[in-house]
């Protein structure tokens, strides 16, 4: 069995770098799939966490991971350096792969074009690179990604029932939750990932399929970092009732609307769940 390493990052859902790996699948080709995705450094907000950006690109590798799986392919996967050479020179020591393939947008919009990637990658390697150009504004994924913004209503009834209603409309649909960590640090950040993983352990309960990251303080913040990291359909935002949200107060679902043009539903949850230690 031949190892391929699969280096991509924003493109990773593209259809032609899906149809790519399939032909794989369809020629019968006996192999494994590595995927290595470099981080991103946000755009968005003063400061960087760190575990932000290392759970966007992990998100990457899981949905990666599961579209293989769902399929009988072997795969693994793994974060890299932001630099996306080093991240794959990286990769190349330590699985050993028997071929390279390369996800980019295409030339006019594309940093790892402009840094000869392609060309250094094959150069250092010696091995062959396959060079797949993705253009998800023109050719678009064969998924909707919706984006699911939450905190303290992460786990509530109305907000699952939101996206059980959303996926019975049709289509094949992922779900991205995106959890704001309400401090810099510590207990927050790990009260954060409880309720991340609170909410991700429902969306897969309810059979659909989800991945999701911890976010920046702010709610805008880290919403806007999120539509950065993926390319995103529609978003959810669950809030607590107006009369005890601050999300409401700070006039997030309008802004997150009018600076993103895309369809933003609310959904309003009674009751908070409960506090998480």
């Amino acid at each position: 069995m031949k190892t391929i390493l699969v280096v991509a990052n924003e493109t990773l859902g593209g259809t032609p770098l899906v149809e790519r790996v399939q032909s794989k699948i369809d020629a019968g080709e006996e192999f494994r799939a590595v995927f290595c995705i470099p981080r991103t450094n946000p755009r968005h907000g003063n400061v960087i966490y760190d575990d932000a950006v290392y759970d966007a690109a992990q998100v990457r590798v899981d949905l990666a991971r599961a579209y293989l799986r769902e399929r009988g392919i072997d795969s693994i996967g793994e974060v890299g350096d932001p630099d996306p050479y080093t991240a794959t020179m990286d990769a190349i020591a330590e699985h050993h792969p028997d071929e390279i393939i390369v996800a980019t947008h295409p030339a006019t919009s594309s940093g790892w074009l402009r840094r000869d990637l392609i060309e250094r990658i094959a150069d250092a390697s010696g091995l062959p690179v396959d060079h797949v150009v993705v253009d998800l504004e023109r050719e678009g994924r064969p998924f909707a990604v919706t984006l699911v913004v939450a905190n303290r209503t992460a786990s509530r009834d109305e907000l699952v029932d939101q996206l059980r209603q959303k996926f019975a409309e049709g289509g094949d649909r992922i779900f991205i939750a995106v959890v704001p960590q309400e401090g810099g640090e510590g207990v927050a950040v790990k009260r954060a990932q409880a309720r991340l993983s609170q909410l991700v352990d429902r969306i897969r309960e309810a059979g659909l399929r989800g991945a999701g990251m911890i976010g920046d303080p702010d709610p805008y913040t880290a919403t806007m970092n999120a539509l950065q990291f993926f390319h995103v359909d529609d978003i959810v935002v669950s809030t607590l009732p107006a009369t005890r949200s601050g999300w409401l107060r700070a006039d997030l679902i309008e802004r997150v609307r009018k600076a993103t043009g895309l369809p933003v539903e609310h959904v309003e949850s009674s009751v908070a769940a409960p506090a998480v230690a």
